[in-house]
């Protein structure tokens, strides 16, 4: 397959991609004897409802990729709208802050997720990774999911708002 020819700049394309809304979640994982990883992704979606699977993606420049590349398993927290304090601080600083004064359950199958009221979690085999572009295309299949009645955090034209940047 051949490559398209691209007809504009990364910048115009980010701003371009701004314009879809999307949830905004929190991937956490573990791996053996080490401490938990974790950060925001608003890159989520399903992908299957037979059988159960999601996709997400990582920066391959990422601090947590090979957390992510070599665990088992991992959860999506979707965060709920009363969240983006946590959704922020998971975009920030290393990752042992990240987990200071949290706390952590696990799910059924062992999988780390955060002691939050989130919108809803999906505990996730890591079953396909893709290398596309800057970014790694994960597949999870979905072994245990829950949900609340919360509104999820949206993202939406760089900000957790549908209120336009350019408008008073």
């Amino acid at each position: 397959m051949s490559t398209p020819h691209l007809a504009t700049d990364s910048k115009a394309f980010r701003h371009a991609l701004g314009r879809f809304p999307t949830g905004v979640t929190i991937l956490t994982t573990q791996l053996p004897g080490q401490p938990p990883i974790g950060l925001t992704v608003s890159s989520f979606n399903s992908v299957s409802l037979d059988p159960p699977l999601i996709v997400w993606s990582l920066s391959k420049k990422s601090s947590a990729r090979d957390a992510f590349q070599h665990c088992e398993r991992y959860v999506v927290q979707v965060l709920a709208a009363d969240q983006m304090k946590l959704a922020n601080h998971f975009a920030k600083g290393t990752q042992s802050e990240r987990f200071e004064g949290l706390n952590l359950i696990s799910t059924p199958n062992g999988a780390v997720r955060l002691d939050a009221q989130c919108a809803a979690w999906f505990e996730c085999v890591n079953t396909h990774i893709h290398e596309e572009g800057d970014h790694l295309v994960f597949i999870g299949a979905v072994e245990h999911c829950a949900d609340t009645e919360a509104l999820p955090l949206i993202y939406h034209a760089g900000g957790y708002d549908l209120t336009p940047k350019n408008q008073s």
